[in-house]
Order: C-alpha cells, then structure tokens, then sequence
C-alpha cells in the first residue's frame, strides 16, 4: 500500500509543481518585458538592453520575443551602441522579412549608420563636417534609399526623405572639399572631374552652384572656352543670386581665388604683397 501510495503521489505532486513553473515563467517572461519598458521610458537605456538581452535569451519564442529584438535596437542606438544596433537590425531582417514592422528595422539600420556627434573628436574639434570619413554617411544614405525603395508608405519614410537630403548634401559638399584640395594644388582636370560627379550624381543638391562655378573655374584656366561658357549659362540661368556674379552680371573669379590661393607672405603683409593672380570677370557669350 505504501508503495501504491508513493506511486500515485508523485504524478500527483509532480502535476503541481509544473504547473507552477510554467505559471511562473509566463509571469516572469512579462515581468521582464515590463521592467524593460519603464527603462525605456525613463531612457536607461543600459538597463533596458540587460532586460531585453535576458528576455531574448530566457524566452526565444515567447509572446514579447520579436518586439523585445525591435526594442533591443533601438536601445542599442539610443545607447551609441551603433555597431550593435545595426548587427540587430541585420539579424532581424533576415529572420523576419516578412514582420509587420520590419520597416522599422531598416529606418534604425540608417539611422545606426552615421549618427553626426558620435566621434569625440567630432565635438572638441570645429570644422566641416564634409571634410571627414564620408563612409558612413554613403552607407546611411544607402540604407534609407534601400527603405524607401521596399516600403515607399512606410511611416518612417518622410523623415527618411528629410535625412537624405541632409546626407546628401554632405556628400556632394565632400567632393567639392575634394575639388578645392586639387584647386590649390593646380590639378585642374581632377578638380572638374569632381565636380562633374557632384552635377551628375547630386544634381538636386545645394552644392550645384557651388559644382558649376568650380567647373567655370577649371575650363577657364584650362583654356577650354566653349566648356566654360556653357558651364557660366546654367548657373547664370539656374542660380542668379550666385555671390560670383557682379551687378552687370558678370562672373568674378578674383574674390574666389584669393581667398583660396593665398600664400603665406600675403597672409602675412595682409594681402599687400604676392598676390595670386585671377582672371578678369567673365562675361556669358
């Protein structure tokens, strides 16, 4: 009989204690989600990604899985996690494809591509941002270019549009910076080839004026009249507020040129001596 008993016990007690279990790890898997949530709220963003972290590992397939890896990207980013944030969005594109908010994915992949303020030096050091790495802000652009290609309704494409045009701006004023480097080092020829790229690849940009007088510029030295000419009548039609141009309409190069060229003696006579030489004003043919 005690054997018997000791049988039908142990199913019996066995029964409880898994229900239990499975009551305290639906319990827990919610609890952690929701400790996970007021992080968010209140932007600890470091105690989020531990709670979203543990939940991703503790409960795989569980009901908060697929919205707890969304989550864990975006604290990641918000954290400058960045690395991090795009392996995640990587990782949840190519498990879920097909998510409903997938989009959202794609638009953190963008944004974790090139986050301005990121570099320490960045912050302490003023200048151009256009004179830097322009690595991750092509990477960006393509990423936000990729979103709107696959989900052109998406919520998150009007700031998408808005942030392209920033980056593309940048990017069209980096090859400018590239331009001017040649510019002051005579390489004439280099010097129009980018800006060239800049009217061909970011015709929509605000660097297109700044493209067309730099390739006015480069024919006129090179000689190449008819090139300078036709380059002088679409920035004469497109931009004729454009600084270069005098009040008879005439293109100046003189204020261009010394401000660029200037050698160390005339920086130091205060621009009395060695000055660098112009062409006179240019006048549409």
């Amino acid at each position: 009989m005690l054997a018997m008993t000791g049988c039908s016990w142990m199913p019996f007690v066995g029964g409880d204690k898994d229900e239990v279990d499975i009551e305290t790890i639906e319990t827990t898997e919610q609890k952690v989600y929701q400790q996970a949530q007021r992080s968010l709220r209140t932007s600890n963003f470091t105690s989020a990604i531990q709670q979203l972290e543990l939940l991703e590992a503790r409960f795989p397939f569980g009901d908060f899985a697929e919205q707890a890896q969304l989550e864990l990207i975006y604290a990641r980013y918000m954290s400058y996690d960045l690395e991090g944030a795009r392996s995640g969005a990587d990782r949840f594109i190519r498990l879920h494809p097909n998510h409903e908010n997938v989009d959202y994915a794609f638009y953190l992949k963008g944004l974790a591509a090139y986050r301005p303020g990121t570099n320490l030096l960045e912050g302490l050091i003023p200048g151009d941002r256009a004179k830097r790495d322009m690595l991750p802000v092509r990477e960006s652009y393509t990423e936000f270019a990729t979103l709107l290609s696959r989900y052109p309704n998406s919520q998150f494409a009007p700031d998408a549009k808005q942030r392209m045009v920033y980056l593309r701006d940048l990017l069209a004023r980096s090859e400018l910076a590239v331009a001017d480097y040649y510019l002051r080092r005579g390489a004439l020829v280099a010097a129009a080839n980018r800006a060239r790229f800049v009217l061909d690849n970011y015709p929509e940009s605000s660097a297109r004026a700044d493209a067309l007088a730099t390739l006015v510029e480069c024919n006129t030295k090179l000689g190449l009249e008819e090139e300078a000419d036709n380059a002088l009548r679409v920035l004469a039609l497109n931009h004729a507020d454009y600084p270069a141009f005098d009040e008879s309409g005439q293109f100046v190069l003189a204020d261009r040129i010394q401000n660029r060229d200037r050698s160390w003696v005339n920086l130091l006579t205060l621009g009395l001596l060695d000055r660098p030489d112009a062409p006179p004003p240019i006048t549409i043919r």
